[in-house]
């Protein structure tokens, strides 16, 4: 069904004349005026697809600000609407019948099959895998249970479409998706990279939040759908045979919340081979597709593994699946390092889903391997000890959404936060690939005395991780006490910190993977002209990756739009232990991300534009290959410190402790209590911080903060603050003080919680209060100490504006 599914072509019995006619999908409108239309051949006695020649025109509405200034920022236009030539069609629906009426005989039905023929087939296989998600429901049943069919509330409909102004793009309708709508665009960027570009994506369910102070319902973000089935544990037993290959067994126990579907879809890397795959003992079909689209598959390398059950899937069933397979899944980037690959690839996963994990290794001498989960004593088996390999065996100390393992020729180092062992593992070099420092020259010349010798040249050593290896520890422990007394226990029994290749990092359940450049000292990074911002930077990986145990690996992000969460917090978690020992390099990195977030490429835009920090990988596009980074990092630790800053001046006017004790630190606190195993969305977060909001942060009164999330969360600008029109006025033993705050480059309804300070004699600053600036000019008064004659408006720069001039 699958290989008919990716290979159907066009049928030249139906081609037609087709005037008029139009397809509509909720918020996508797609209209046929004049052309001809060639429907495919039947697969299971039904038609899947179309190809369109001729005048057509899609108009597609977005819903909101957000995705209107998305679509804007790749088409030009807040909408899309958009004449297309040619346009090919995959559905699951009865989309032929609903065009029938539009259509009249052709009489070159052949001549249009030859021609577009093999265009047609060679596209069908775009769209295989989710008919067959459709389709597999028509199978025999092996059992008792009945072929349900499609059922009525599953509709796809994708168009693949030829405008006239920008090129080859998609449009895709899913109702089985959590964002039903989407359209987007294959696109290579400046860099040579290749993007899909997703100009807009979202639920017409979702409707757009009404605007402040209507009297309507207020807006509450849809829930992702629950997925309808769990993974309580994986079994996972692997031998590794460096420098890439693993051959692996996974048992996944399973249980089924809602009944009906046969395909159970898992992501595994195209590296690895399957076998097999078993339901509790007995062979069932699968089917590993090696062809995915779109910038976020293609970055993590990923494909798709579909599991087709012999029965429909009824609620409250349980079962066990079983995979063999193995693959070149490793790289070596030498010196004893290997790398493992993202996230989830070596294993069959739904995505970030809570499970126990029982994982098993087995390895030649010589290697170290370090895994997710406490390590726990274990007999080799009888096949391990013929093969001379060494073994390991790891358990989950409670569910978790990921595991991983990392393997290289490693020299171990101790340290101790409190009762949590920390395991720093270094090799004695770094990658092959990695930097070199330049090689100089250095002329000896006596005073007065022309050149004896030639110069002589210095070949700086390349670095060595292992001589660093104990500080990296240090850090990172030093990282879990500060974060324990401020979040709560450390979620799992140990860390171990392992080195890895490149320069990106990752924080696994008790284990992170470091970039080699996280082992450099201070005179490895002079010796590469590493800048001293970026230096402070990598100083703070250890403490980054080891917030994300909390942040991240104890409570995940629900969707892609709220992964911002994890990385903002566990980025901003770092800076805080920077800020109290080095307030000056907190500074200095916060206006770097600012100047990056400001930095403009030849054609004038800056990484700011690029959309807001609830975009996540959509921020990775052939426009600003740079944006990702630059948001979810810059920009998401930035609205952190303002919520930090806002609370902590509404609770005690500045004076708040640094500590355990300050009303950030709470809030996070009781997250971690009540979300500690489970997935938080952005508006959850915002609740969670809005739960008894002190007044002076009741924007219109209301306990809310959907000003922030409206203006700053979901929205990109750095407005220049200006205060004019002060006058002061003198009131019993205090003065009263009025004036205007002027927002610019801003959006007309931006508001900002602005704090004003008095200056007064020896230029001492006394925070007055906060007040809200509501567009592009705010009246304000307030009242200040006798004597007051000059105020200012966040002079500790705590708010994401643009540098003063």
């Amino acid at each position: 069904m699958y290989l008919r599914l990716g290979q159907v072509g066009l049928d030249p019995q139906r081609v037609y004349q087709v005037r008029g006619a139009s397809l509509d999908r909720s918020s996508v409108h797609i209209s046929l005026e004049d052309g001809t239309i060639a429907f495919t051949q039947d697969v299971e006695g039904r038609i899947t697809g179309a190809f369109f020649e001729g005048y057509g025109e899609v108009l597609l509405t977005p819903p909101n600000d957000v995705e209107r200034r998305s679509m804007s920022l790749f088409t030009g236009m807040a909408i899309l609407e958009e004449h297309f030539e040619t346009a090919y069609f995959r559905f699951n629906d009865n989309a032929a019948g609903q065009l029938r009426p539009d259509l009249r005989e052709s009489e070159n039905g052949q001549a249009f099959v030859d021609h577009w023929g093999a265009t047609a087939q060679n596209l069908a296989e775009l769209d295989a895998m989710r008919l067959l998600m459709s389709f597999s429901r028509l199978l025999p049943a092996r059992g008792k249970t009945a072929s349900a069919g499609i059922p009525a509330n599953d509709h796809f409909l994708h168009a693949r479409l030829q405008g006239v102004i920008h090129g080859v793009f998609d449009v895709y309708y899913d109702s089985l998706s959590t964002e039903q709508v989407q359209a987007g665009q294959t696109k290579t960027g400046e860099d040579g990279e290749t993007y899909y570009d997703v100009w807009t994506s979202f639920s017409p369910a979702a409707a757009e939040r009404p605007h402040r102070g209507a009297e309507e319902t207020p807006h509450k973000a849809v829930p992702a759908p629950e997925d309808w089935l769990d993974i309580h544990r994986y079994t996972i037993t692997t031998e590794v045979e460096p420098p890439k290959l693993i051959h692996a067994q996974a048992q996944l126990q399973v249980e089924i919340r809602r009944g009906g579907p046969r395909m159970i879809l898992f992501e595994l890397s195209r590296f690895l081979e399957v076998e097999s795959v078993k339901l509790d003992g007995e062979a069932v079909e699968f089917i590993h597709n090696p062809s995915v689209e779109g910038t976020q598959l293609a970055r993590k390398g990923n494909d798709f593994l579909a599991v087709i059950l012999p029965d429909p899937a009824e609620a409250g069933q349980k079962f066990d699946l079983g995979f063999k397979y193995e693959g070149d899944v490793l790289a070596a980037a030498g010196s004893g390092l290997l790398y493992v690959g993202e996230r989830g690839t070596w294993y069959p996963n739904r995505g970030l889903i809570m499970a126990n994990f029982d994982l098993q290794f087995s390895y030649p001498p010589g290697w170290t391997l370090v895994a997710t989960g406490k390590q726990v004593s274990s007999t080799p088996d009888a096949e391990a000890k013929e093969k001379g390999l060494e073994t390991s065996h790891w358990v989950s100390e409670r569910p978790m959404p990921v595991a991983g393992f990392n393997l290289g020729k490693y020299k171990l180092a101790r340290t101790q936060a409190g009762n949590v062992t920390v395991e720093t593992f270094a090799t004695a070099a770094v990658e092959r690939d990695f930097p070199t420092p330049p090689i100089h020259a250095i002329e000896i010349v006596p005073p007065g005395k022309p050149l004896q010798q030639p110069p002589r040249v210095i070949v700086p050593s390349r670095p060595s991780p292992t001589q660093n290896e104990e500080s990296v520890g240090q850090s990172a422990a030093q990282a879990i006490e500060f974060y324990a007394q401020r979040f709560g226990p450390y979620p799992y029994g140990q860390l171990a910190l392992t080195q890895m290749p490149g320069r990106d990092s990752q924080g696994w359940p008790g284990l992170v993977f470091l970039s080699s450049y996280a082992f450099l000292n201070d005179q490895d990074r002079q010796e590469l002209h590493i800048s001293p911002e970026q230096m402070l930077l990598q100083h703070t990986i250890p403490a980054h990756e080891t917030a994300h145990q909390w942040w991240g690996d104890l409570v995940v992000w629900q969707s892609y739009r709220d992964q911002w969460l994890s990385e903002g917090l566990a980025n901003y978690c770092a800076l805080m232990m920077l800020q109290q020992k080095n307030p000056e390099g907190f500074r200095r990195i916060m206006e770097r991300y600012r100047d990056d977030l400001l930095r403009q490429n030849k054609d004038g835009m800056a990484p700011k534009d690029a959309g807001p920090v609830t975009l996540g990988y959509r921020l990775l596009s052939s426009r600003f290959p740079e944006g990702y980074e630059a948001i979810t990092y810059g920009r998401s630790t930035w609205l952190f410190h303002m919520l930090r800053t806002m609370l902590d001046d509404a609770e005690s006017k500045g004076d708040a402790p640094d500590g355990a004790d300050e009303p950030f630190v709470r809030v996070l606190r009781r997250v971690r209590e009540e979300y500690q195993g489970k997935s938080i969305s952005t508006q959850e977060l915002l609740d969670a911080f809005a739960h008894d909001l002190p007044l002076s942060l009741r924007y219109e009164g209301k306990e809310s903060l959907d000003w922030f999330l409206d203006g700053w969360i979901n929205g990109t600008s750095l407005p220049t603050l200006e205060l004019t029109s002060v006058k002061f006025a003198a009131k019993g033993a205090r003065s009263l003080v009025s004036g205007t705050i002027v927002q610019k480059d801003a959006p007309s309804d931006l508001v900002t919680s602005v704090p004003v300070y008095a200056v007064l004699a020896g230029k001492r600053l006394e925070l007055l209060g906060r007040v809200f600036a509501d567009g592009e000019e705010s009246s304000f008064r307030i009242v200040a100490p006798a004597g007051t004659r000059k105020i200012v408006l966040d002079p500790y720069e705590t708010i994401l504006t643009s540098p003063k001039k």
